[in-house]
């Protein structure tokens, strides 16, 4: 799990329950824990966890990411770790500084690691301003 600093201790949580389904574009600035389901695409500034029940039919972008659930769909961005436990289910391509993998996950689909990789994830207009920046 994620070591608690006190930056992290005062941002604040979402919560999707176990019987919640959300279903759309879910975006927040804090920490989000899944124990139900979303669909659509799930970002967020702070760490996301993946409860062992939870299902996301989902793109994610997240700055770390704790799976134990399942997740499907095209990309799964974690700016600095993703940690993947034995119960844990990825059917997307992975991009993340760092990777943790308990043995029994099951990944299917492209996985890059490196600081590049979440470098490269970052919005489109963050990419369009460093490429001006650097032509200065």
């Amino acid at each position: 799990m994620f070591t608690k600093d006190e930056k992290n201790s005062s941002e604040s949580e979402t919560i999707i329950g176990p019987s919640v389904q959300v279903e759309g574009n879910f975006n927040g600035e804090g920490n989000i824990i899944v124990e139900g389901q979303v669909s659509g695409s799930l970002k967020t500034k702070g760490d996301l966890r993946i409860g062992t029940n939870a299902k996301i039919k989902a793109d994610i972008e997240a700055r770390n990411i704790f799976n134990a659930g399942e997740i499907r769909g095209s990309t799964v961005i974690a700016k600095d770790k993703i940690e993947l436990t034995k119960t844990a289910k990825v059917n997307s391509n992975v991009k993340a500084s760092v990777i943790s993998i308990e043995a029994g996950a099951i990944i299917n689909g492209k996985v890059n690691m490196s600081q590049e990789a979440a470098e490269e994830s970052q919005p489109l207009e963050l990419q369009d301003k460093k490429e001006k920046n650097n032509r200065k």
